[in-house]
């Protein structure tokens, strides 16, 4: 890992993500894409896009997306992702493999005004490696959602993350964006956080149900002690 390199792309700012200086990427989530996806459950990989979108949302982070060649075989993008951002701009591509190749992608970026990067996207070691390490040239800190991405092996996921890291990409998963971006439970939204929080781990639905239940319960106790 080049620790020098990854480093600087910082320069001497503290090496997490500032919500307010955050633009996320949401590239090539396609459904033809997600048929070849084998380094993690294509279910699991749909729900941490689709929580991407709604964090970005309710943290007011810009969303750009694109799609590689939707009429042929890879397929639409997820309908998840501009359903959940509606604020999201949706950038056509003229064939371009890598989308920092494509002007208007770059203008997109650009035309936010901010310098944060976080970047999604299926194949992961294709769609979501080349516009991160081609960021990090240009100078934009860059942070690569991983199990937001997929690809199709868990050898060239393990490859990719050598790759992106050495580049000075920092690598992140779903949830870590969320807590990074969230900051504080102490806020008017706390709920649909936690129920964003959910989609990526379903078992934490249940613990927010069972805490629902219990204050009820203690609620109808306070109640019926103070009617007696």
């Amino acid at each position: 890992m080049n620790l020098p390199n990854t480093i600087a792309n910082f320069n001497g700012a503290r090496p997490v993500i500032d919500p307010d200086d955050a633009v996320m990427l949401l590239i090539d989530h396609q459904s033809g894409l997600f048929q070849t996806v084998k380094d993690m459950p294509m279910t699991e990989l749909r729900a941490n896009v689709t929580t991407l979108a709604k964090v970005a949302t309710l943290a007011r982070i810009p969303v750009i997306t694109t799609a590689s060649v939707p009429q042929g075989p890879n397929g639409p993008l997820i309908p998840e992702v501009h359903r959940y951002a509606s604020h999201a701009q949706y950038v056509a591509r003229k064939g371009e493999i890598n989308a920092w190749d494509n002007p208007d992608f770059v203008a997109a970026v650009k035309a936010t005004g901010r310098n944060t990067l976080i970047v999604a996207g299926t194949i992961t070691s294709v769609c979501m490696a080349f516009p991160s390490i081609s960021a990090v040239y240009d100078g934009y800190k860059v942070f690569a959602v991983i199990d937001a991405s997929g690809t199709y092996s868990k050898m060239a996921q393990e490859i990719t993350l050598a790759r992106v890291v050495q580049a000075g990409v920092v690598p992140i998963d779903t949830a870590g964006v969320c807590s990074e971006v969230q900051k504080t439970w102490n806020r008017e939204d706390a709920l649909q956080w936690a129920e964003a929080y959910s989609a990526v781990f379903p078992p934490y639905q249940l613990l927010i149900e069972s805490y629902a239940k219990a204050q009820e319960v203690a609620i109808n106790h306070e109640t019926l002690d103070s009617a007696r």
